[in-house]
């Protein structure tokens, strides 16, 4: 087994120890020796699951004391994987859902179309999302899909909770890479509902989706509540 596998391995098997509630907010975990015996690997392969954890925010290493499993307030996610949104939340804890605001079909801006690889006036499907966690808005997000992809008599009714995985189970489509820009927002006229005046700031994720023929299949910006939410980047030298 290569060694990012086993990397990734220990990483997913430790998260979901935390997950479930094994190791507990506050709870300090085995030492790397005792946890590199447990998942059958040697101390550098766990020292690389627990940085990856680390990166997430699930745990923080105090050196001469241990690791320790964190509170989990803020939703964290890592910039360096791409994964939905959904799998973020539910990875730290959190219990993820969606609120579709609007399904629309229009014809692309020229911006958008651009974006997408589109002519102007091609046709997209616009998904406008409040994204959830434990039943609180974490995100806003608006969705633009090109309607050239999905058979003529396909119905947005149907999309509903993660994008991503909804085109998978449906389509087919497989998101593969991402190519992505990060802005602060100060704003008023973000989001919707009855909680959208109390949010101004954002961190917006300004991305292009890529599928696994590096086709373009979905532009989206999405807008996360400052505090609600965090991303973090895990560097090597």
């Amino acid at each position: 087994m290569a060694k990012e596998t086993l990397v990734s391995r220990v990483t997913q098997d430790l998260r979901g120890a935390i997950t479930e509630g094994t190791y507990k907010p506050g709870d300090r975990l085995p030492t790397e020796t005792d946890l590199a015996r447990l998942f059958g690997v040697s101390r550098p392969t766990l020292r690389n699951a627990l940085r990856q954890l680390e990166a997430k925010n699930l745990v923080r290493t105090q050196h001469g004391v241990g690791t320790f499993v964190t509170e989990r307030n803020a939703i964290h996610a890592g910039l360096e994987k791409l994964e939905s949104i959904t799998e973020s939340i539910r990875a730290t804890g959190h219990r993820p859902s969606m609120e579709y605001q609007s399904r629309t079909i229009r014809p692309a801006l020229p911006d958008e179309a651009r974006k997408l690889g589109l002519n102007p006036n091609d046709s997209v499907l616009e998904l406008r999302r409040s994204i959830l966690a434990d039943d609180e808005v974490v995100a806003y997000s608006y969705d633009l899909l090109p309607t050239n992809q999905f058979p003529s008599d396909f119905d947005p009714a149907g999309f509903e909770g993660s994008i991503f995985a909804h085109l998978e189970q449906a389509y087919g489509i497989h998101a593969h890479h991402s190519v992505a820009e990060i802005h602060a927002v100060n704003s008023d006229y973000v989001g919707w509902g009855k909680d959208m005046d109390k949010h101004t700031l954002f961190v917006l994720l300004d991305q292009i989706h890529y599928d696994d023929s590096d086709r373009i299949f979905a532009y989206s910006r999405t807008y996360f509540i400052e505090g609600k939410y965090a991303f973090s980047i895990h560097r090597t030298s």
